[in-house]
C-alpha cells in the first residue's frame, strides 16, 4: 500500500511539472481537449474581450459627462453673472439718469387704460 501511495504523489508531482512544461512548450495546444473545445475558447477570447471594451468605454463616457458637466456649469456661471448686470443696468433710477440726458422724464402720474366697447350690430 505504501508504494502505491508514493508512486500516485510522484505521479501528480510529474504530472504538474509536465503540464508546466507542456504549457511553456506550447504542446498544450496540440492536445485533442483543447482542439476539441476551441470554439468555447474563442468564444471566451471574445466575451473577455468585450469586457475591457465596456470598461474603456464607460470610462470615456464618464470623461465625457464630467466634460459636458463643466461646460454646463461654466455656461450656467456666465448667465447668472449676465443676468445680474442686466438688472443692475435696467433697474428704475439707473434708466432715469440715463434718460436725464435726453431731457426724458419719469411720469409721475399713474398710467391711465382707456377701453373702448366695441358696437354690436344688429
Amino acid at each position: 500500500m505504501a508504494k502505491q501511495t508514493d508512486t500516485s504523489a510522484k505521479s501528480r508531482k510529474g504530472t504538474k511539472a509536465n503540464a508546466f512544461t507542456q504549457i511553456l512548450n506550447g504542446e498544450f495546444l496540440t492536445k485533442s481537449f483543447v482542439l476539441d473545445n476551441l470554439n468555447y475558447i474563442f468564444f471566451i477570447m471574445l466575451l473577455l474581450l468585450l469586457l475591457i471594451t465596456k470598461g474603456y468605454y464607460g470610462k470615456q463616457l464618464n470623461k465625457d459627462i464630467d466634460a459636458a458637466q463643466r461646460n454646463l456649469d461654466q455656461h450656467s456661471a456666465e448667465f447668472i453673472e449676465a443676468k445680474a448686470r442686466l438688472e443692475l443696468v435696467t433697474r428704475r433710477y439707473k434708466m432715469a439718469e440715463r434718460l436725464a440726458d435726453r431731457e426724458l422724464k419719469e411720469t409721475q402720474n399713474a398710467t391711465k387704460v382707456i377701453r373702448i366697447k366695441a358696437k354690436k350690430h344688429e
